[in-house]
């Protein structure tokens, strides 16, 4: 990988451009799965026109069309087509490098059009009143604008969507060379890419901010009722939910927040780079940002730790409820184990009455077929003392038998 290591601080590198000239810049929003089919589509252009495809798995690529030239950058969530034609045929945002591109290839670009720019670069006049004369190509509105580069351009915007679906730029170029003005062009063209990049979090952010009110009050009630000693159960199965819920609004949204935090660092490094310098009277672009987009970015901030503060707030609590869980069921075992030895203790007193009977009953048995025995040698004859020697087996046949029932016991132990 040493190659492409060392060529990627080369990658996409910035036009150079000369004024007068027009850029036309778009910005299509697309899942990252269908990275090639953008690649693909510009192919067929190149194709159309004479001139060598993008190569197979490239990620940036830039040509001279003839009729315009073209810059093309694949990113993991958007591509964005840069047309660039030198010269100026009319006013400002009147002749744009997008007439001279096949309307049908524009109507098939894979994705959705998040970004859609006309930059107008005109040669500077100085001229300090130059605001006033502007205000008619941005349809009479209030502009951000500042010196750039150290007074060497100066750049005019209002950050709207203009009728044409696009939003304007206006560079003057008082002295700057051509590889400055390419990368002034490009930086201009990245804060709107990113800038709308980072704002595609905030709609999620609003409309996520009041479930996270309803979870977080829900949570709230939820362990005052652990407070109040309710039923560790049911609060279990209710705090799964909230827990649930939290996290798929943390599934669904991690990934938007943490892009619009890096989208949001790209617009401000790119702001830092232009060298704002204030013109009298007008907000620069930075001060736009702060005012605007900064705002904007502190509210997903503010959801995305309300979803971390949140989840890590339900795992606590599901914490508790399951300590209190395990310590009734331990309470429990305990009672049920308390139970089992009294039960225990009771069928071994119970085992005990029931052996002492057994001996008594089958010792009571032996002797009377003794009694039996010596009546029947009496009758044949024999001098025989039946009454005595009944009378003096008992206490012998009640040491056998006790005798036998403790080894029968033991057996049974040892198995």
């Amino acid at each position: 990988m040493r190659a492409e290591i060392a060529n990627e601080v080369h990658a996409r590198p910035y036009e150079m451009v000369v004024s007068p000239a027009r850029a036309s810049f778009l910005c299509l929003y697309r899942p990252e799965e269908f990275a090639g089919e953008d690649r693909d589509h510009l192919s067929r252009l190149c194709e159309r026109l004479g001139a060598a495809p993008p190569a197979p798995g490239a990620l940036h690529y830039s040509a001279d069309l003839g009729r315009f030239r073209v810059r093309w950058e694949s990113h993991t969530e958007f591509a964005s087509y840069g047309f660039l034609r030198a010269g100026a045929n009319a006013g400002p945002f009147a002749d744009t490098p997008l007439g001279g591109v096949p309307e049908e290839w524009l109507g098939g670009l894979p994705g959705e059009v998040l970004v859609a720019l006309q930059i107008a670069i005109e040669r500077g006049t100085g001229d300090p009143q130059v605001s006033a004369q502007l205000a008619p190509h941005f349809g009479g509105t209030t502009l951000a604008g500042s010196l750039i580069a150290g007074g060497a351009a100066r750049v005019w915007t209002d950050f709207r969507v203009h009728e044409d679906g696009f939003s304007r730029i206006l560079i003057e170029d008082l002295r700057l060379g051509r590889r400055q003005l390419g990368r002034l062009v490009q930086r201009l063209m990245e804060i709107e890419a990113y800038r709308h990049m980072a704002l595609l979090a905030f709609p999620e952010a609003r409309r996520n901010g009041p479930a996270l009110t309803r979870v977080e009050r829900a949570l709230a009630a939820l362990t005052a009722r652990i407070c109040q000693g309710a039923d560790e159960q049911r609060l279990l199965g209710e705090l799964s939910d909230l827990t649930a819920e939290v996290e798929a609004i943390a599934t669904a949204t991690s990934y938007r927040f943490s892009a619009a935090e890096a989208y949001s660092a790209l617009v401000a490094r790119r702001i830092d780079e232009l060298r704002e310098q204030r013109i009298e009277g007008v907000q620069t672009f930075g001060e736009f940002m702060n005012r605007r987009l900064a705002p904007a970015m502190r509210t997903c901030a503010s959801v995305a730790e309300r979803v971390r503060a949140l989840s890590t707030r339900a795992g606590r609590v599901g914490e508790l409820l399951q300590a209190r869980v395990s310590l009734a069921l331990e309470q429990q075992n305990r009672d049920l184990l308390a139970s089992m030895n009294r039960r225990a203790r009771l069928q071994l007193r119970l085992q005990e009455t029931v052996e002492g009977l057994s001996i008594v009953v089958l010792s009571y048995y032996l002797v009377g077929l003794a009694a039996y025995v010596l009546k029947g040698a009496k009758a044949a004859g024999l001098a025989v003392e039946v009454d005595l020697l009944a009378a003096a087996a008992v206490p012998l046949v009640v040491a056998g038998v006790y005798l036998l029932v403790r080894r029968f016991r033991r057996l049974a132990a040892l198995k």
